[in-house]
């Protein structure tokens, strides 16, 4: 008999596994990289609900054109489709549900899907569903569509 799978409320509500440490590290990494050399170009929004194929989903960072903090007009869905998308793998989760969530994001207008497994120190840039880039460990990732480059030894530190 198969043991029962119990979701936590986090899993239920947002459709993925509770994030890890080394998850929010990762995370917390990319925020502050992409905030700093990308200031004023992009703004990278962590766990924020967008609606993309009339489905709503929450990436781990959504990456928009810069945008300003709009105080007293706050948004909990955002109906524009981000320029880019970032998930990261829980050990908990897998690759091939990721690789099938990046075709509907790229059928929602996003032009960049990148795909990290930190405990490989990965990183998977999709231009299309199918269409690849792989970077690791010391490499220098290079987006040609949204223009970014970052060197993965400063995501996975």
């Amino acid at each position: 008999m198969d043991a029962a799978v119990v979701k936590s409320e986090y899993e239920l509500e947002r459709d993925k596994p509770m994030p890890s440490k080394n998850h929010a590290i990762v995370q917390t990494n990319l925020v502050i990289l992409l905030g700093t050399k990308y200031q004023g170009k992009y703004r990278a929004l962590s766990e924020v609900s967008i609606v993309v194929s009339t489905k709503e989903k929450v990436p781990d960072l959504a990456i928009y054109s810069s945008m300003e903090f709009t105080p007293g007009e706050d948004e909990t869905r955002l109906e524009t489709a981000p320029l880019g998308v970032i998930e990261i793998l829980p050990p908990s989760q897998s690759l091939t549900e990721l690789i099938t969530k990046s075709a509907a994001y790229f059928e929602g207008g996003v032009l960049s899907y990148w795909l990290l497994l930190p405990d490989l120190r990965s990183i998977y840039v999709f231009s299309a569903p199918g269409e690849y880039e792989s970077f690791n460990k010391e490499d220098k990732l290079e987006d040609p569509r949204l223009e970014i480059e970052l060197e993965l030894k400063d995501i996975f530190k």
